[in-house]
């Protein structure tokens, strides 16, 4: 086991980056890694369906994310491409690869429907990884195949179900991985099963998920809650494959549910990796399975049938992109990403065998020539970069107001300073995102409707998570002294073009931020204390007008004097020196001031007869 994993991690560690220096990014660098340690190059490793099933893991916690980045309200509002350009696409495909196998061959309409089925599917794994990786799943293209991808990864469950109903024999195996324990049950008691658990899935992430993750936050133990967030996916991977529903969707029903939650950034933050871990080894393995032998037993045939598979999808989906009225960039985009076969067929074909739809050889078949697709899929968005690049044309976003503001704010710290921070830029428009490491606090501002998320922002993937990459400006009012200095170390390394705004505690806390060249601070209790002072000049007897004069001629040669005592802080001899110059010289600017600003008096002489 351990060997097998040194040699994963080892073709990965090679090919990934090399790949990536190419510029054919870290799906086809998996793919390649994949085939080379597989049973037909070096045979570093064998048959890989025990790692498959575990790998596949890795695309249900990618749903799982991604349904973390939609809120039921943006869900609703996708309904209309999900199951528009969704049902259209599965449709249209299915059609057409079921009459050219009945031209082609001598399968009867069942066999051949259910291949139109199984290949109509895209990788969703392959696609959301490609088009995040090249900044493209915010266009217009990569939203259209978002919701392609999501209706596909419904239909899968209606596929599955329909599946027993196109055998052509007696179903030889009904105990494989999709068998459910409510199988044996009356169908009215399977819908109402199921239509309870997914009930139970949305109930739970709504009421109770939320005080589960305060109570483990309250800990300030990471991997414990990292556990917990592990937990909730294989929990519901579980449930839903015991209720024979499709795990990936049980996931991303989850991440959906739990979009709205203050622990979203956490739970994102916490699972990216395991998620990119898992997606590296399902890509492996899929390139590891490929059946060279096969492959040169039939060159023909498996060249054929996958430069077919890919033109059917190229022209149904350049039909789909040309009803949806997608630019001619962003219309080709949407096309050469979808036009490959997807993970679901693996899992299609293997139920049909179980089924006694397909036999092994044809298996086999739709496994090389999917997997081969697949292998081909980064190559088709190589090239589409390589000519718009070329070209000088670049792919434009979507126009949707629903998408983060170019003004978007990152505030770190959501207490009694950050509060004020907050409402004032929010009553201004601007689009927050407010992080706090209190769950306590969390909670207590979200009972007054604010949308708030637990977190350290120190941590530089919560940042990411946040939007650092597309935000302006970060804020930062925590009111722990060392965790200012973590979160502007973090944001200044990972993200130089963030500008920085910070909160400071005293004025040793100021000394030390000051050091950080960050954009601006201010010190929490100066302005409040400042205000007190000149209200105080005025009960003594100075008019408002010398009050306030005052106080402006204090902060400013305070300020000059913070930058020039920050020059020597932690020299005591000169510190001391330095503070006792600027305490004279501020007497000095108020004394001169006031002689200005005093009515000058009539000489001796003019008032003389």
């Amino acid at each position: 086991m351990l060997v097998s994993a040194l040699i994963y991690l080892f073709a990965a560690v090679i090919s990934v980056p090399i790949a990536k220096r190419l510029g054919l990014g870290s799906v086809l660098g998996y793919l390649i890694a994949g085939v080379l340690i597989g049973p037909y190059v070096f045979h570093l490793v064998g048959d890989q369906t025990q790692v498959m099933h575990f790998a596949e893991f890795g695309v249900v916690m990618m749903l799982f994310l991604v349904g973390l980045e939609l809120r039921p309200s943006r869900l609703w509002q996708m309904r209309r491409p999900i199951l528009g350009l969704g049902g259209l696409q599965v449709i249209l495909t299915a059609a057409m690869i079921t009459a050219l196998v009945m031209l082609a061959s001598d399968f009867i309409w069942q066999v051949s429907l259910a291949i139109g089925l199984t290949l109509a599917l895209s990788s969703t794994a392959i696609v959301l990884q490609s088009l995040t990786e090249r900044g493209l799943l915010k266009t217009q293209a990569g939203a259209n195949s978002f919701s392609v991808l999501l209706f596909q990864d419904i239909a899968v469950i209606p596929i599955l179900a329909l599946l027993p109903l196109l055998a052509v024999g007696e179903v030889v195996n009904n105990a494989g991985i999709h068998d459910s324990l409510i199988s044996h049950l009356p169908i009215w008691l399977q819908v109402v099963i199921t239509t309870a658990t997914i009930l139970a899935i949305i109930l739970g992430g709504k009421f109770l998920a939320a005080p589960f993750f305060r109570f483990i936050a309250e800990t300030r133990m990471r991997e414990i809650f990292t556990a917990f967030a592990l937990f909730i996916v294989v929990a519901i991977t579980v449930l839903m494959q015991a209720i024979g529903l499709s795990p990936a969707l049980g996931s991303f029903l989850a991440g959906v549910v739990l979009a709205d939650n203050e622990f979203r950034h956490e739970l994102e933050v916490d699972i990216e990796p395991f998620k990119g871990l898992l997606l590296g080894l399902f890509f492996i393995t899929v390139g590891a399975s490929i059946d060279f032998e096969l492959l040169l037993n039939e060159p023909v045939f498996i060249t054929v049938s996958v430069v077919a598979l890919i033109l059917v999808k190229i022209l149904v989906l350049a039909l789909v992109a040309g009803l949806s009225s997608m630019g001619r960039s962003q219309g080709m985009l949407f096309t050469l990403a979808l036009a490959q076969g997807g993970e679901f067929a693996f899992v299609l074909a293997s139920s049909a065998r179980q089924f006694n739809v397909f036999d092994d050889a044809l298996v086999n078949t739709i496994t090389v020539v999917v997997a081969l697709s697949m292998l081909i899929s980064p190559l088709l968005l190589v090239a589409y970069e390589r000519y718009y690049t070329r070209q000088g044309q670049q792919a434009k976003p979507e126009q949707d107001s629903n998408l983060d503001s170019a003004e978007h704010v990152i505030l770190a710290g959501y207490g009694r300073f950050g509060q004020i921070i907050g409402r004032l830029l929010i009553a201004q428009g601007y689009n927050l995102t407010i992080l706090d490491h209190s769950p306590g606090q969390v909670d207590l501002v979200r009972r007054f409707g604010n949308k708030v998320y637990y977190g350290d922002a120190a941590r530089s993937e919560l940042l990411e998570a946040a939007g650092a990459r597309e935000a302006k400006l970060l804020v930062i009012a925590v009111d722990e002294a060392d965790k200012t200095l973590d979160i502007i170390a973090t944001a200044q390394k990972h993200f130089p073009h963030l500008k920085i705004l910070a909160r400071a505690i005293d004025r040793s806390h100021a000394y030390a931020i000051m050091q950080t060249k960050i954009d601006g601070l201010r010190r929490e209790t100066f302005d409040s204390a400042l205000h007190l002072g000149v209200d105080a000049l005025q009960l003594l007897g100075k008019s408002e007008s010398d009050a306030q004069r005052a106080g402006q001629l204090f902060e400013e040669h305070d300020e000059v004097n913070m930058r020039k005592l920050a020059e020597v802080w932690g020299d005591d001899k000169q510190y001391g020196i330095a503070v006792k110059k600027g305490l004279r010289e501020l007497s000095q600017v108020l004394q001169d001031d006031a002689n200005e600003r005093e009515p000058s008096k009539p000489s001796v002489e003019s008032t003389k007869p």
